[in-house]
């Protein structure tokens, strides 16, 4: 593995076994070294472990979006140990409930991990990128954000707050040469399908690259990208 000091630095918030490792396999084939947060440290360091057997320089952060303030400190510290010029936001909590039968609590949390985490995350590290002229600003975004689902309430609140942070930040920073969009994920994503998350990280990847004059608030993905 090279010395993470001379790759551009990645930060996936968000990592589980579908689209958040892939979203860090993609980048870490790519020279990034890469960053992995998420609250749950046993299996951030178990993806750790099968990205570095990938030979993907890779390093992990406990960061709990459920928790604002708590989040912001962690990522602050974080911070201060990378300047990633790629931020991607993959937290987001899927459950089947009701808007109107939720404890106010519940929602309250699920907005926290679903929005406001990223809008946190988006204040932390954007400003190193504004100062920089370049970076990336990116987040997994669903269409029940598009078109809510009764069955799936917070979800759809969450993911429309995402889209309309996003687009919120894309028009703020686009002409100092800071990206900012969300991927619309237009399906269930599964490994082996159209859906398949190596397929959308792919997505992610090209955003990133993507000339200035293409840029735009939202890709969507539904598979026959």
């Amino acid at each position: 593995m090279t010395d993470s000091n001379q790759n551009p630095q990645a930060l996936i918030v968000g990592v589980g076994p579908g689209l958040g490792i892939s979203l860090a396999r993609r980048f870490g084939r790519e020279g990034f070294a890469v960053t992995i947060a998420g609250r749950n440290e046993q299996k951030l360091k178990e993806f750790a472990k099968q990205l570095r057997g990938e030979d993907i320089t890779v390093d992990t952060a406990i960061a709990d979006a459920a928790d604002p303030k708590a989040f912001q400190a962690s990522l602050e510290r974080l911070a201060g140990r990378i300047t990633p010029s790629v931020v991607i936001y993959n937290a987001a909590i899927i459950a089947a409930d009701n808007l109107l039968t939720s404890d106010i609590d519940y929602l309250i949390t699920n907005n926290n991990i679903d929005t406001f985490g990223a809008i946190i995350a988006a204040q932390v590290f954007t400003p190193a990128m504004r100062h920089a002229g370049s970076g990336t600003f990116l987040a997994s975004g669903g269409y029940a954000g598009v078109d809510p689902q009764p069955a799936y309430a917070t979800l759809s609140l969450g993911k429309a707050g995402l889209r309309a942070a996003t687009t919120l930040i894309h028009k703020e920073l686009k002409e100092e040469g800071v990206h900012s969009a969300s991927v619309t994920i237009a399906g269930a994503i599964e490994p082996g399908t159209s859906m398949d998350p190596d397929l959308i990280a792919d997505t992610f990847w090209n955003l990133h690259t993507q000339a200035a004059a293409d840029w735009t608030a939202e890709s969507v993905f539904d598979g026959n990208n």
